[in-house]
């Protein structure tokens, strides 16, 4: 027998929708996704913030500029380790729910605050939407995977940027809750894009357009063994080709360089910066490496090239397009060409659409 889930009859009364983020990515489509809701007349949306990016430029940045409301609640958990963080993060989440008793929950992407909401909703049996679902690397080891696996398996509604996740979730037998939307952070690049242009941080930079490269590392996987580290920042040392590298550290990635005495050289560190900044600097870079998946993607918005410094990548169409390899790869695998997938920046409002749909039937 088919599972029915409670909800309002979506012509009678206003839908309610509590959002769970708490990391950079995660604001950026939440943001996109608050301004559809919006513009629909039919949705009342409420932010749970888990706190798991806690500092200024990481959180409280993203939500002045862009234009994203204020969270209702800060749960205010980060720093744990993953049991202990999920675990304190599905206890605030579920009491939260179970005071208000929302039609449909939404998360976003990979990470432990992805995996809380998703099983806290489902537990209180909840309708549960996993925006960014169907992403695989094939690492089962990996502490993302093992959270967009979940939360795949246990939300009832699957909103993918790519027929990739489509096919994925075909062969976990998924399909019938999955449904191709298109990027949330595509329409937020060209959202933001005029703002982009008036950064500035070029300029207080020193740095000339093209005439650097962008770096990013932050996952667990990259920073747990001190050996494989060194070996990524020598790596990105020597790609840069002599050219400065700018590298917006993250917290967790600076007390590892510090604590391993790791050598620069040509990079410079510089503290986590705002939406429009880093965006700026993507657009201007000669290159980008990182071990983002969202970065991956917004390098190919702003159609600069692109390393991963990982092993895999959950975004395969950015390398079968030709704009972004892996570091073990010595070259881009096919010549450069656009990924219709990702839509034409209007991936919020057909969110919307399916989410409207999924809750009446």
């Amino acid at each position: 027998m088919a599972r029915r889930w409670p909800c309002k009859d979506s012509r009678m009364a206003t839908l309610r929708i509590t959002t769970i983020a708490g990391a950079r990515p995660q604001f950026v489509k939440a943001a996109a996704m608050s301004r559809a809701f919006a513009a629909s007349g039919q949705f009342e949306e409420r932010l749970v913030h888990t706190g798991q990016h806690y500092d200024y430029q990481m959180s409280e940045a993203f939500f002045r500029e862009l234009d994203l409301p204020a969270p209702a609640v800060n749960l205010g958990i980060a720093n744990l380790p993953h049991g202990a963080m999920t675990g304190r993060m599905i206890e605030g989440i579920e009491a939260d729910l179970m005071a208000r008793r929302p039609d449909a929950v939404l998360v976003y992407g990979d990470t432990n605050s992805t995996l809380a909401g998703a099983l806290a909703a489902a537990k209180l049996a909840i309708p549960a939407i996993h925006v960014e679902a169907g992403m695989r690397s094939g690492r089962a080891d990996v502490p993302e995977e093992i959270n967009r696996i979940v939360a795949d398996h246990v939300c009832g509604l699957l909103l993918c940027s790519s027929e990739a996740a489509l096919q994925h979730l075909a062969k976990e037998g998924l399909a019938a809750k999955a449904r191709l939307i298109g990027d949330l952070m595509y329409d937020v690049t060209l959202f933001a894009s005029g703002r982009v242009e008036a950064s500035g941080i070029r300029a207080r930079l020193r740095l000339a357009a093209g005439g650097y490269s962008l770096l990013t590392l932050h996952r667990a996987e990259n920073l747990g063994a001190p050996a494989r580290l060194a070996r990524l920042v020598a790596y990105a040392r020597e790609a840069g080709q002599g050219q400065p590298i700018i590298f917006p550290v993250h917290p967790r990635t600076g007390a590892f360089l510090k604590a391993e005495s790791i050598a620069l050289d040509e990079i410079t560190l510089v503290e986590p910066l705002g939406y429009f900044d880093f965006h700026a600097l993507i657009a201007d870079a000669a290159q980008v490496m990182t071990d983002s998946g969202g970065v991956q993607k917004e390098a190919y918005f702003h159609a600069r090239p692109c390393i991963t410094l990982r092993d895999e990548t959950e975004w395969t169409e950015t390398i079968d397009a030709g704009w972004n390899r892996l570091w073990t790869q010595p070259a881009y695998s096919t010549p450069r060409r656009s990924i219709p997938d990702y839509g034409n920046g209007h991936a919020a409002r057909e969110a919307v659409s399916a989410i409207a749909a999924f809750l009446a039937a």
